[in-house]
């Protein structure tokens, strides 16, 4: 199972809007079949494991599946499943965690039990190691692992609106900018470099257009290679919030060669010339006002749970928000955020009018106070990550 995600994480940022799945098939012992879901539209797990090990002349009859994500039961782009590890002749089915979609979970194990085939979930199997009476066994870790992994999906399968994060670089004290809006670098290379490859993993990014106007960012998914250049990953919606369509024309995210990918979302007030111009080169939706208007923020705000919901139905599991203090109060204080990933830099810069990572009105007393709950520190360079799931 432990491979299986090892290679389901292959695909990190490539399967949306469907799930990163590993697939492992052993027999007599012996791993004769490895695969992973590489992208949306092409062969799952099973299958490629399946193919993998027939490609290497080894018969996959009475082999044990092992499978980071419950095989899928129904037609979508491809046959379900199910169909080819029954035809396989495979005897032993262990999954890693539940499909998330009420209406299918648990699915396969009836259809595969009907069929004579054993299955179980990791660490219910009855050769695996019970869990003992302190804490979580490694298997039953290992099983929250592999519903983890898929945590954007999962939630964009339950709600249909994007698992949203939340991303924001400063000092020790909060701080993204100097009261003139100088912000460039606060954090190392190497935390800038694991910046990156959340974008990698998202569907889009959401900025607001004070940072456009700030700093005319490309956001861009960019890998650093081995010999430190950097090279295009793949490419990511761009969302900017305009609500009065003040988005320059000179824009990047306007003018460069994936404008096709950038959404300005404005409001029904917006200057329709600014909306006619900027809809030449880039995609302009008009959303609602929030209502009530929103009390975290000081200014009328778009209605972001409209916004969520528009995504979600155009197949974006995952949102990557690199607001300023006003976008990212919106949507920690707001409740539409899930995760956060905060960069803090060795640094203080103090100032009672340098810009906040996360700003608004802010809550009004500690029982109000934001909690974030599975805290994790990791240390990049002199830099500190702090990621966390928000209560």
């Amino acid at each position: 199972m432990r491979l299986a995600l090892g290679l389901a994480r292959r695909a990190y940022g490539l399967t949306s809007p469907n799930p990163m799945v590993g697939a492992v098939l052993v027999k007599g012992g012996q791993v004769i079949g490895r695969g992973w879901h590489r992208r949306a539209g092409l062969p799952h797990a099973e299958i490629e494991a399946l193919h993998d090990a027939q490609k290497r002349g080894h018969n996959v009859k009475g082999a044990t599946l092992y499978v980071t994500l419950e095989p899928c039961s129904t037609h979508g782009r491809t046959p379900p499943c199910t169909d080819a590890i029954i035809a396989a002749g495979i005897k032993r089915v262990i999954v890693g965690a539940l499909d998330p979609n009420p209406r299918h979970s648990g699915r396969a194990f009836k259809i595969l039990r009907r069929a004579g085939i054993v299955i179980a979930r990791w660490g219910e199997a009855a050769d695996e190691p019970r869990p003992g009476s302190r804490g979580r066994s490694p298997h039953q870790k290992l099983a929250d692992e592999c519903t983890q992994l898929n945590e954007a999906f999962n939630h964009w399968i339950v709600h249909r609106t994007p698992f949203v994060t939340v991303k924001a670089a400063m000092t020790l004290d909060g701080k993204t900018a100097t009261a003139s809006g100088e912000s460039k670098w606060i954090t190392g290379k190497p935390a800038r470099a694991h910046g990156m490859q959340l974008r990698q993993g998202a569907d889009a990014i959401l900025v607001g257009v004070n940072t456009i106007l700030a700093d005319d960012p490309a956001l861009t998914a960019r890998r650093q290679m081995a010999d430190g250049r950097w090279q295009m990953g793949k490419p990511v919606r761009r969302i900017v919030l305009d609500s009065r369509a003040r988005t320059p024309r000179k824009a990047k995210v306007v003018r460069d060669e994936l404008a096709v990918l950038t959404t300005i979302v404005v409001g029904k007030h917006a200057p329709k010339n600014r909306v006619a111009a900027l809809s030449k080169r880039v995609h302009v939706i008009v959303a609602p006002a929030a209502k009530p208007l929103s009390r975290v923020t000081r200014h009328p705000s778009l209605d972001l749970r409209w916004l969520l919901k528009k995504l979600g139905s155009e197949n974006v599991t995952r949102l990557l928000v690199e607001g300023g203090g006003e976008v990212n109060a919106s949507f920690l204080l707001g409740g539409f955020a899930r995760r956060v990933a905060f960069y803090y830099a060795p640094k203080i810069l103090g100032g009672r009018d340098s810009l906040k990572a996360v700003a608004g009105e802010g809550a009004k007393n500690l029982m109000e106070a934001l909690e974030l709950y599975d805290v994790e520190w990791k240390q990049l360079g002199p830099d500190l990550l702090l990621t966390a799931r928000v209560a």
